[in-house]
């Protein structure tokens, strides 16, 4: 079995064995929880509690009969109805969710490859003006689909990479360390660290003006050395 479909499809809300129970509905059509449990492996008693659910939260239909049968939803409908679900849910929350008390932007340490990418992401959304970027073209190219958005809404783009290329963009020519990215939005915020796709990965996040003005200075003179190198 497909250990990434599984936890894909966990991310959708179904439990572990739920989504083993589904993926096989998809492929066998209607069934009853006993072809299930045969077919699986499964108790049929944990069979049919898992079946319940997936009743429950819309990724399968019975049909009441001689036997009972159970049949899954299209793939596409029940993950797009899923969707919209969390959207609506997105909306209520932060509808009713309490305000954060504001407070000046501190140190924030970010660990993990993929909280580290989202925090990236959301400060590539945040930006308002401009933003210098300094990672390998690897790096990079994981937020090309951000950094175009901000191109084509005339936003400032400084990168510096090796061997990275994008129109609307001023992309300046070096080597970069490998797992390292420095990124700095609208001169307020910095992401400095370790990027290389690990658990271990550790970035430095802050709002704090000594910091941001450290690696904007670092940044604008590996830029001045650059041009230099032209002529």
């Amino acid at each position: 079995m497909n250990s990434t479909l599984i936890e894909n499809l966990m991310c959708f809300g179904l439990s572990r064995q739920e989504a083993l129970i589904y993926i096989e509905l998809v492929k066998l059509g209607e069934s009853t929880g006993y072809e299930i449990s045969k077919v699986t492996g499964i108790s049929r008693s944990n069979v049919y509690s898992a079946l319940s659910e997936l009743v429950n939260k819309g990724a399968c239909v019975l049909s009441e009969g001689e036997n009972t049968k159970y049949d899954a939803v299209n793939p596409e409908e029940f993950l797009d109805s899923t969707i919209r679900t969390l959207s609506d849910k997105k909306e209520e929350i932060l509808r009713n969710i309490p305000s954060k008390k504001e407070k000046a932007e501190g140190y924030i340490t970010v660990k993990g490859y993929e909280n580290i990418k989202n925090k990236i992401c959301v400060m590539l959304s945040k930006t308002e003006k401009r933003l210098y970027m300094m990672a390998s073209k690897e790096v990079v190219k994981l937020f090309s689909e951000e950094l175009k958005k901000l191109a084509a809404e005339k936003k400032k783009i400084v990168i510096l990479s090796d061997g990275f290329k994008m129109q609307g963009a001023k992309v300046y020519e070096t080597e970069c360390d490998e797992g390292q990215v420095r990124l700095i939005t609208d001169s307020f915020y910095v992401l400095t660290g370790q990027f290389s796709g690990t658990l271990e990965d550790t970035c430095l996040y802050s709002g704090q003006r000594n910091l941001v003005d450290v690696i904007k200075e670092a940044l604008k003179n590996k830029i001045v050395l650059l041009e230099q190198r032209k002529f």
